[in-house]
Order: structure tokens, then sequence, then C-alpha cells
């Protein structure tokens, strides 16, 4: 192209005085041929332009009709003024894109709710945590893989952890570890104390999760919720208010009861949060008769909910008691007493629904017994199983199966087994189905009825949190870790990052299956119901602009594919972030959350 070029460069000092007169000139001519054929020419020169007196010249400089069509258009650009980048480069490139849509809306959320202050003061240690607990949030995994991701994605460099090691992380889950009771403490007084919670009311249930390894001390075998027979676990309770907010979290010994880990729970109430006049909320099994007189000991104005275990509520309806089933005919709850419980209001509920299921459930766990014991039979009526005690020890193998034994006659002997249900039994059991009741010192005037029940039947919140830490979001299970201060770390982190989940989930409704605002529910004891609009959701599957709704997970994982790219223009050595174009529902997520996409995030 140069050589092609080159008688224009005669010209060079001239142009140099008059750049701006240069310019690319396309001449359009025709011509008519003796064959009367019409034919349209094209010439292309460069040319300069200027004024001789009052007349103004143009100067050919250079004849480009036989040029390229490129070669001239590049010529022209260059002419205007612009950038040209040599053949094969581009004049932008990518230096790197990075996912950063999912980090910066918790990093957005984390900092709306002041968790950066919430953890203690500016340092090292506190980015470190901090970009822990919203690396569990959008990308649960081992302390190892997060350090990795954190490269990964604007997290790291934004945060200045990038580089953190692992001892750096352990570190800093120690640092966080410490300082439990001071962020806890913050958190009660937030969403405990009467002006955020008038009823006083805090809910509390013990989980367990299993732990890989042998050898840290909180590891004991207990009743694995899990269904991880064989396996070391701890236990951990879970404190929040009555909208199940996560508050605090308390890890115990794996083989901890209920009962116990409520009384340590309780006793941080008041001692480390300084809350008094609770109304702490627990089920069954976990506030016992026993567990009442301790926190009776503890402060006398603390008072619970609970409800009763089925022997109780047996003797309540034996001997025309003060619970009988025509307190059910025309309404579903019913107030009680019983010497019993003096000082307490019992409030006897019926599920009709419940009451059905129950029946359900047995009559088929019956059958399914049944079908196991028949064939034990038939063996030995063949003759091909014999003795009392093989056919016993076979029939004992298979009757306890679906825990169903108990309503069972076995009949056994050298050549035979017969067996028969134990109807009267059963039709006893029979009798509680769809019944519980609720047990608190509460004066009605504090505390109705139905007040009561729901706030009962809130534990289901806590349920719902331990699923969301345990499986559903934050993969809190199993444990890896040896040191007891590193598994209680590690449980406090996926605590804190539920706590910025439960926002993010409620802030982002609007876009998911949640149901928005669910309807309020004139009788407690019947299930619970959806809105009209999460109906609405469930069947049409988009919303009103045809998007579908997706679920949280759904959501984050497509706010992750917003990056943040590194942009390099042709000749300049620095990188300049951009953000990619969000789409519609990424910008309507960061709306809902109350701020606009930001670029950076940064220290707090």
């Amino acid at each position: 192209m140069s050589r092609d070029i080159m008688p224009a460069r005669c010209y060079c000092a001239s142009m140099m005085e008059q750049p701006t007169a240069m310019h690319v000139a396309r001449i359009r001519s025709s011509h008519t041929g003796k064959d009367g054929q019409r034919r349209e020419y094209e010439s292309t020169l460069l040319r300069r332009t200027y004024r001789a007196g009052d007349k103004v010249r143009h100067e050919t400089l250079a004849n480009m009709s036989k040029m390229p069509p490129a070669v001239v258009d590049a010529v022209e650009a260059a002419l205007r003024g612009e950038v040209l980048v040599p053949a094969g480069e581009a004049a932008v490139t990518i230096a790197r894109a990075a996912p950063h849509g999912h980090v910066a809306a918790a990093w957005v959320m984390a900092r709306k709710l002041g968790l950066p202050g919430l953890l203690g003061p500016a340092c090292p240690q506190r980015d470190i945590a901090l970009g822990l607990i919203l690396s569990r949030v959008v990308h649960p995994g081992s302390k190892l893989s997060t350090l990795g991701w954190w490269h990964d994605t604007t997290l790291g460099p934004d945060l200045g952890i990038e580089h953190a090691t692992t001892d750096e992380a352990y570190a800093a889950m120690d640092w966080l570890q410490a300082r439990q009771d001071s962020i806890e403490k913050k958190l009660a007084r937030r969403h405990l104390a009467p002006d955020a919670n008038p009823g006083r009311i805090a809910m509390f249930d013990l989980s367990s999760s299993w732990l890989e390894g042998r050898h840290c001390p909180l590891g004991a075998r207990g009743y694995s919720r899990d269904g991880k027979k064989g396996k070391l676990q701890i236990e951990y309770g879970l404190l929040t208010d009555p909208e199940g907010r996560p508050v605090a979290i308390r890890v115990l010994d794996g083989n901890t009861g209920d009962p116990a880990a409520f009384t340590e729970i309780a006793g941080v109430v008041k001692n480390t949060f300084g809350l008094k006049r609770m109304v702490m909320v627990g089920d069954r099994g976990m506030i016992t008769s026993a567990r009442i007189g301790a926190l009776r000991e503890l402060d006398e104005d603390y008072a619970w909910i609970t409800a009763l275990r089925a022997p109780a509520i047996k003797k309540l309806m034996a001997d025309d008691g003060p619970l009988q089933l025509s307190l059910f005919d025309e309404q579903d709850l019913a107030e009680i007493t019983s010497p019993d419980f003096p000082g307490e209001r019992l409030i006897a509920c019926r599920n009709p629904a419940l009451a059905d299921e129950r029946a359900r459930k047995r009559e088929a766990l019956l059958a399914a017994t049944e079908k196991l014991l028949a064939p034990v039979a038939a063996r030995a009526a063949a003759g091909k199983l014999a003795g009392a005690a093989e056919i016993g020890k076979k029939a004992g193998e298979v009757i306890g199966k679906y825990k169903m034994a108990k309503h069972f006659e076995l009949a056994i002997t050298d050549t035979s087994l017969a067996f028969e249900r134990k109807q009267e039994q059963i039709a006893e059991e029979a009798r509680l189905d769809g019944i519980y009741v609720i047990r608190t010192p509460l004066p009605e005037a504090e505390l109705d009825a139905a007040g009561t029940v729901t706030a009962y039947k809130n534990l289901k919140h806590v349920e719902r949190d331990f699923r969301h830490i345990k499986a559903d979001d934050l993969d809190l299970r199993p444990v890896y870790h040896r040191l007891d201060k590193r598994v209680r770390g590690h449980v406090l982190i996926c605590m804190l990052a539920a706590y910025l989940t439960w926002h993010l989930r409620q802030a982002w409704a609007p876009l998911t299956y949640t149901d928005e605002e669910p309807p309020a529910q004139d009788n407690p004891v019947r299930p619970s119901e959806r809105s009209a609009s999460a109906e609405a959701k469930a069947r049409r599957q988009h919303d009103e602009h045809g998007r579908p709704y997706l679920s949280y997970q759904g959501l984050l994982d497509h706010l992750g594919t917003l990056t943040r790219n590194e942009l390099r223009f042709a000749g300049t050595p620095a990188a300049v972030p951009v953000l990619a174009e969000p789409t519609t529902r990424q910008k309507q997520a960061f709306d809902l959350i109350g701020a606009a996409i930001p670029l950076t995030l940064g220290k707090q």
C-alpha cells in the first residue's frame, strides 16, 4: 500500500500545513457508447483544497481509483482524525471479564444492613471475614475453594483479599468467632428488643450436621437429623425473631439433647444479651417441665410457649378429663385448664387435615408391615423356616422397620407365625390424630389463644432457616474442621450468611415464586394458604412481560452473568472497567434492594 501512494509524498510539507484541507473526492461520470449502452464510472481522488484570492481551488494529489476500497476507506477515516488499528488487531480488547452481579448484590445488601460495622472495626481480618460471609451466600464451598474462587470474581480484588492465604482465612475465622457475643448482642438489640419486637417473642430450635473426620472435640454420636448413621456430628441451636431472622447460634456437642440446648440459649438471652421478660418458643421435646423449672429459676419474668407430648395429651383425655373430642364439634380451638399445669393456659387444637393425613399414613405403614410379615409366615407354614427362635428372629427383623410393632400381636410357634392388628390400641391412638395442645403462662390479655397458636406454629420459620443453612442456600454440611473454635467460626459464618440471605429473599420476592403477601389467617389451626398472587405466579410461571419467574438460587445465577469487563483500547496500556449491559431483570433486582448497580465494591 505504501508503494501505491509513494508519489503523494512530494506534497508532505503542504499536507502538514493544512491537514484539514485534504479529503477524498469521489467523482461520478457516465459515458454512452456507440452500442447505446450507458456506463457509470467513479474516480477516487486524494485532493487538497485551498483558496487562491477569492476562488477555492482543488489540487489532485493522487489518483486512488485503482486502490482497493478498504484502503480508500482507511485513508478517508485517517483524514477525519480517527485512530486506525493495524490489520489483525482489534480497536478494543477485553482484558478480563469477571462475574460481578451476584457478589455486588450481596455486598450492597450487606452494606445496607450495616454488616461490616456489625462484624467489628476495619482491619484485614474483617475484610476476609466479610468475604467469607458473602461467598457463602453466593458460592458456598470449602475455605480452600473459596479462596480460589475469589480470583474468578470481582469480590476478591475489590475487597483486597484475592491474595489471602489459607492461614489468613483461618485467622479471620478465629477473629470473627472471638467477636460472636458482641455481634449477636447487636443483632438481638436490633430484632429482639421491645422496640422491634413488642411481643418479646424469641424462637429457638435445634438441628445437627455430620462431621468428616474423628478428631473434633465437639463431635459425638447422637440422633442424626440428616440420617447419617455412623458419623460423628455436632448440634447447633438457632435463635430467631418471630419472623425467622437469625439472631444467634450456638454449637453444642453432638449428643446434646434439646432440653439442655434450650437451657443454654435461655442463659445467653438473659445474661449475654441482657433482655428481660422474654417469651421463649420451642417445640414439645425442648421445653419440658424440667426446663420450665430451670427457666423460672433463671428469671421469673421469662415465659414460654410450647406444646404437650402425646402421653400428657392422652392423660388429659382419659377418664372424662378436660380434653374431649366434643370440644371440637363446632370449632378447631378451645382453651382448657388442668391441675397438672397450675398457672398455665392450655390451648387445645384439632387440625382435620392433619388428622386425615396421620390416619392415611398409619394405615399405609400398617399395610406395609403386614406385607413384610406375610412371607415370613408363609415360609414357616411351608417348613422352610422352623423353630420359634428362628421364626421370631426373622419376624423381629421386619416388624420394626416401619415402627409399627406396637400395633401388632404376634403368635409364634416352632412351625408357624400368626399376626393381627391391635385394633383397640390403634383406635386409641387415632383419637389423638390432629390434636395438639399449646401450653403457656402468658395471660390472655397479653396474648390471646389465636396469637399463642400462631406464635408456636411460627417455629416453621426456624425450620425454614435450617433448610436454607444446611442445604438450599448455604451448604453448612458436612463440617470438615477439626478444632472446635473453627467449627464454631464456620457455623457463625453460615448464620450471618443466613441473616443476609433472609433479607435478600424478602427483597426479591416479586421476582421469584415467593408469596409476597401471605394472607392473614382467621383460624391459625388450619393449614396456611397462599395468596391469590402467589397462586397466579405458580400457574402462569411468567410475569406480565413474559419473563419467567425464577427461584432464589436461579436469580443469583442470573445475576452472576452480569460481568465487569476490563477494556483495553488500542495504543493505550491501561484497562478501563466497564459493566456489561444489564438485563431488565438484573436492573430490577438491584432496584428492589434500593441501589444502583455498583461498578466496584468498596471497603467499609
